[in-house]
């Protein structure tokens, strides 16, 4: 699990670059695999029946709730470049 100032992340930041590295808790696997689940499903659903679009609109929805997660419970996201001084 991610601590960093005695708080507990389900995303750590990325060593190099902007944003949240994989899961660090099994609540962060959860969110993680349900927006999977819904890309698969959206796919298996939409895709064969050449409705791209409603697939596009699902995945974009999940993509901002995934982010939105990320960001109230990831680490505070900034730009890394690994030197682990920043």
């Amino acid at each position: 699990m991610a601590v960093v100032d005695g708080k507990r992340y389900w995303f750590p930041a990325k060593r190099f670059g902007w944003g949240w590295g994989p899961p660090a808790t099994w609540q962060g696997w959860l969110v993680f695999l349900g927006y999977f689940a819904a890309l698969a499903i959206a796919g298996a659903w939409w895709l064969p029946r050449q409705d791209a679009m409603s697939f596009a609109v699902v995945a974009v929805v999940a993509t901002v709730v995934l982010i939105a997660i990320c960001y109230v419970k990831g680490e505070p996201p900034r730009l890394r470049d690994g030197s682990g001084t920043d």
